[in-house]
């Protein structure tokens, strides 16, 4: 085993670079991604080594772009776009969930679409109006879509490569204020299939589960407690949808109490689905209501009210003291 200490946005670099070198239908499209490397410098270096063939800077247009990686994948491309901001899905919204979503569906199985939608998302960042959003339960929503999210860089090397290799088109949702803090890679190791969620903290009081950026609030909480003699565990979801429930499922009926943790709204959430999920399977095991954590359903605040709307380990303890006194 060799372990290299990597940001988030470099595990990612080297995940993409790996899928180009490893597969030559794989190519990258997107606003600024070959000369400037990205806003986030995520396709750094990537034009150089593989040429403007592979590596396309597009006009600022999501539609267009997403619908060309359609018309790519089904001539037997792999491309992998990058929406710029969160917030700017929203113009390629059309093209993801009625055309992208269905036309796999449409033909029966016979025809594919290995499309990699990179979209980096959430708070944290003090940015502006449509640079701060959470917008997974669109696509969670949409069947005919994979949705993932990794929390830690040797999940975003791993994983962006499952995701390009999938068959299916994958939204692949990257926490923006997860770039920077860096952690150990594996590259000789894959941690866990692309569709599993995993505990990444053993307890046994109350089941934390989050994804994203969310999953570092959940283990802040977990060791603030700790101190406090409560033992939580920590199941990071990782993929979205699929939702991969059995640690969960295992965990809360261990516990007997779960919180589910996220940035976005809480009305109609894939908190909201987990938790009436959970509810339901582990009905008989659970000894307090599934309770939730999350942003305001009210629309992304300024830079300055972020840390106000952002769920912090404050909140998420106050939901795990909540749940201990039933």
């Amino acid at each position: 085993m060799t372990l290299e200490t990597l940001t988030f946005a470099k595990a990612l670099n080297a995940g993409l670079r790996q899928a180009m070198a490893d597969d030559p239908r794989v190519l990258m499209m997107g606003e600024d991604i070959g000369r400037l490397g990205g806003v986030f410098r995520i396709t750094e270096g990537l034009l150089a080594e593989f040429g403007e063939q592979r590596v396309l800077d597009t006009p600022l247009a999501e539609s267009g772009i997403v619908g060309t990686a359609i018309g790519l994948a089904m001539n037997g491309f792999r491309p992998v776009v990058e929406i710029q901001f969160d917030g700017f899905v929203f113009p390629a919204f059309d093209q993801i969930t009625t055309q992208l979503a269905k036309l796999t569906n449409r033909h029966e199985g016979a025809l594919s679409l290995p499309v990699v939608i990179r979209i980096p998302y959430g708070g944290h960042i003090g940015a502006i109006e449509h640079h701060q959003e959470s917008p997974e339960a669109y696509f969670t929503h949409t069947p005919g879509l994979r949705v993932v999210s990794p929390s830690t860089p040797n999940d975003a090397y791993w994983m962006i490569q499952d995701a390009i290799r999938s068959n299916d088109p994958v939204i692949f949702m990257e926490p923006k204020s997860r770039y920077w803090p860096k952690g150990e890679v594996d590259r000789s190791e894959r941690p866990a299939p692309l569709h599993a969620s995993r505990i990444v903290r053993r307890g046994t009081d109350v089941t934390l589960v989050g994804h994203g950026a969310m999953v570092t609030t959940l283990l802040q909480a977990a060791a603030l407690a700790e101190a406090e003699g409560t033992s939580c565990e920590v199941v990071d979801l990782r993929s979205l949808s699929p939702v991969d429930y059995g640690p969960i499922i295992d965990s809360v009926s261990a516990t007997g109490r779960m919180v589910y943790a996220q940035e976005a709204p809480q009305f109609t959430s894939l908190g909201s689905e987990i938790a009436a999920t959970v509810a339901e399977r582990a009905f008989y095991s659970l000894e307090a209501p599934v309770l939730r954590v999350s942003g305001f359903d009210v629309p992304f605040p300024p830079a300055k009210l972020e840390g106000a709307f952002l769920p912090d380990a404050d909140r998420v303890l106050e939901a795990v003291d909540r749940a201990l006194a039933y």
